[in-house]
C-alpha cells in the first residue's frame, strides 16, 4: 500500500513540472445539487488531465538506462497525452498505444507532444502490444499498476486537502483506479473522516466487477467513455480501493454525457464524460448521506471535443 509519505515525496519530486490546479467553490453546482460543492479543476492541468502527475513522478525516478530505452504506455486517451507531454519535456522517447475507439483528439495531442502513437483494434490488444514492447527492453509506464504512478496521482488529493474548505464526501471517477487510490490515501491521512466515493460507467466497470469478485478480473467493455475503459484493475488499485474507498457507484453513459453538459451549464467548465459522471453519482451520494453533505468533485479531465459530446448526447 502507498502511504502519505510516498505521496508527499511524489509532490516534492514533481513540483515545478506540473501545475497546482485550482480548487474552488462552485456556486452553480451548489445551487443545482442543493449542497455546497467544491471542484478540483484538474482538467486545467498540463495535457488536460491529472495524468501528467503520475507520468512525471515515474519518469523522474528512471535510471539513465531506463530513460535511454524509452518508455511505453497504454491508454484510452489521457494517459497517452500525459506520458507524451511529460516525456517530451524530460527528453525521453515515448511510445503510447491506444485503441482505435480512443478520442481522435487524444491521439493527435500525443503525437503533437512527440510520442510514437500505435493504434490497436481494442483495449485488450493495446495491453497485449504494451507487454510485447516491454519485453523488447522498453521501460513500462503503466497507468495503474505502479505505486510510483499511484503516488503521483495522489498529489491531487494533497492539494485538495490543503486548498478546500470543509468537505464530507469526495467523488472521484475510476478507470484503472490509480487516481482514486492516491486521492483517498492522501485525504484520509489529512482528513480522516472524509468519505471517498468512486464512480464508473456501466460497461467500464472494472473496479465494480473486481469488488464483486474479491479481486481483479477481466471486464467486458462497452461504455463510450474510453478514458474509463480499463479491461481490468490492478491488484495494487484493488487493494487500495477495497480498503480506503467508501463505495464505488455506477452511472450510465447517458447520465455521464448529461453530466458533462450540466458541468458546462452550471460550473462553467468543459469536462469530459469521465468527469461528467460525477454529477449523477453525487445525487446517489446525497440520497444516502443526506442534505448536510459538503461535496468535493475531482474534475479529472477535459479532453473531449464539443463535437464528441454533442454526438454522444443524441
Amino acid at each position: 500500500m502507498v502511504d502519505i509519505t510516498d505521496i508527499e515525496a511524489a509532490a516534492e519530486r514533481i513540483a515545478g513540472h506540473v501545475l497546482r490546479t485550482p480548487t474552488l467553490a462552485s456556486p452553480g453546482l451548489s445551487a443545482l445539487l442543493g449542497v455546497p460543492v467544491t471542484v478540483k479543476l484538474e482538467l486545467l492541468q498540463l495535457g488536460g488531465s491529472f495524468k501528467v502527475r503520475g507520468a512525471a513522478a515515474k519518469l523522474l525516478t528512471l535510471t539513465d538506462a531506463e530513460r535511454a530505452a524509452g518508455v511505453v504506455a497504454v491508454s484510452g486517451g489521457n494517459h497517452a497525452i500525459g506520458v507524451a507531454v511529460m516525456a517530451g519535456a524530460l527528453g525521453v522517447a515515448a511510445t503510447v498505444i491506444m485503441p482505435r475507439t480512443a478520442p481522435v483528439q487524444a491521439a493527435s495531442a500525443a503525437r503533437a507532444a512527440g510520442a510514437d502513437v500505435r493504434l490497436t483494434e481494442d483495449m485488450a490488444g493495446a495491453f497485449a502490444l504494451m507487454d510485447q514492447l516491454q519485453q523488447t527492453g522498453m521501460t513500462l509506464l503503466h497507468p495503474f499498476a505502479d505505486p510510483v504512478v499511484l503516488a503521483g496521482q495522489g498529489t491531487v488529493g494533497l492539494e485538495l486537502s490543503d486548498d478546500a474548505g470543509e468537505l464530507t464526501d469526495v467523488l472521484v471517477s475510476i478507470g484503472g483506479g490509480a487516481l482514486i487510490s492516491g486521492v483517498a490515501v492522501a485525504l484520509h491521512a489529512r482528513r480522516p473522516d472524509i468519505r471517498v466515493w468512486g464512480v464508473e460507467t456501466v460497461g467500464a466497470q472494472a473496479m465494480t466487477d473486481a469488488l464483486a469478485a474479491g479481486g481483479p478480473v477481466p471486464t467486458s467493455l462497452s461504455s463510450l467513455v474510453s478514458t474509463l475503459s480499463a479491461p481490468t484493475v490492478s491488484q495494487l488499485t484493488y487493494d487500495h480501493v477495497s480498503t480506503v474507498v467508501t463505495e464505488v457507484l455506477l452511472v450510465t453513459d447517458a447520465e455521464a454525457v448529461q453530466g458533462t453538459l450540466d458541468l458546462a451549464d452550471h460550473a462553467k467548465v468543459w469536462a469530459e464524460p469521465a468527469a461528467g459522471c460525477l454529477l449523477p453519482a453525487a445525487r446517489q451520494v446525497l440520497a444516502r448521506v443526506g442534505s448536510d453533505a459538503k461535496l468535493g468533485f475531482v474534475v479529472c479531465g477535459g479532453n473531449a471535443t464539443t463535437a464528441d459530446v454533442f454526438r454522444w448526447s443524441r
